[in-house]
């Protein structure tokens, strides 16, 4: 079982040849809270301002979902249970429009990763939600389009939920990786059932032992937090 302390959750993993930086956690064990405008209503950004802004500090902050140019979520958002930005379902140019895309998504203390038009049978309502694509896995398979043999490579980050949806793991690359590779971490390393990929390029991480910051400014900030009683 993976625990909250930052020791026994984040290290650095090898697959395939590439290098990546995983931090996974007992969903039970930790509190998530996303992140995008302060309190006088401006897009945090980066990392480093969110941290500033905390009480308590946090095992992890990740950027957490696709944007536009004023750093808004470019699909669904809710935040403290209130829907910022509406769910996308169409298609179009980019990762995000790669379908099936999916949504990152925490309710009532349990966390999950599910495929956009899953979540919308759900009628679920969440406390917390961030929309992003393509997916990486979903019902344990990698996503239909990805190609071995791809030349695109790219810093990547996502994040994956184990099938038992007691595990959640996020992971960010060392170095510029494929989709397909980047899919096989989540699908035979970490064996996660359903995988979101959140972003590239300009994916940044930060926790109390690792650090990879991104060149430029964010939209939706994923937080992971020890849980208080």
């Amino acid at each position: 079982m993976f625990g909250n302390c930052e020791e026994g959750a984040c290290r650095t993993v090898e697959h395939n040849g590439d290098g990546y930086i995983v931090c996974s956690y007992a969903v039970e064990k930790i509190d998530v809270r996303l992140f995008l405008n302060d309190d006088s209503g401006q897009p945090y950004g980066r990392l480093r301002k969110v941290s500033r802004s905390l009480q308590h500090p946090a095992n992890l902050l990740m950027n957490g979902g696709m944007y536009h140019e004023d750093l808004g979520a470019v699909g669904l958002y809710v935040e403290k249970g209130n829907e910022i930005k509406g769910i996308s379902t169409k298609g179009g140019w980019g990762n995000f429009h790669l379908l099936p895309n999916g949504i990152f998504w925490g309710e009532d203390g349990r966390l999950g990763v599910t495929e956009t038009k899953s979540f919308i049978k759900s009628k679920m309502k969440p406390d917390f939600a961030t929309q992003s694509g393509p997916m990486l896995v979903i019902n344990g398979k990698l996503h239909p389009k990805f190609l071995k043999n791809s030349d695109s490579r790219k810093i990547r980050n996502g994040v994956g939920m184990s099938k038992d949806g007691k595990t959640v793991h996020f992971a960010i690359s060392k170095r510029s990786v494929t989709f397909w590779n980047f899919g096989k971490l989540f699908q035979d390393e970490l064996k996660t059932h359903n995988a979101l990929f959140l972003d590239g390029t300009v994916s940044a991480l930060k926790t109390k032992t690792f650090s990879k910051i991104g060149w430029r400014a964010l939209g939706p900030i994923i937080g992971v937090f020890e849980k208080t009683q």
